[in-house]
């Protein structure tokens, strides 16, 4: 039977409780935020997070979710469910995009 390197174990070992320690901090700071309270009003850095980060990623996916309604038009067509796709495909990612409140995510 081949034992596993003492060296290599105490690497595996000093990670492991690394990462582990890591993680603490940022779960006792998460009663500090509007994790509890959902109806919070935004903070600012939110709104920046917001502004700057997920509002251009959602209007990339809102450009991209559009042509693939584009694409699929004709198998929606066949299928009957043109309503359907056009909502969840265009509408949805539109509305997430234009039409919430800046930082509420």
């Amino acid at each position: 039977m081949r034992m596993i390197p003492r060296k290599l174990t105490s690497y595996v070992m000093a990670s492991v409780l690394t990462v582990a320690t890591l993680g603490v901090p940022t779960m006792a700071s998460a009663s500090d935020y509007a994790f509890n309270n959902p109806k919070a009003a935004p903070t600012g850095g939110e709104m920046l997070a917001d502004a700057f980060m997920v509002r251009p990623f959602m209007l990339v996916s809102t450009v991209v979710t559009t042509a693939t309604f584009i694409v699929t038009l004709p198998f929606s067509a066949i299928g009957g469910n043109v309503g359907e796709a056009a909502n969840k495909l265009v509408a949805e990612p539109a509305k997430y995009t234009f039409a919430r409140p800046l930082g509420d995510l």
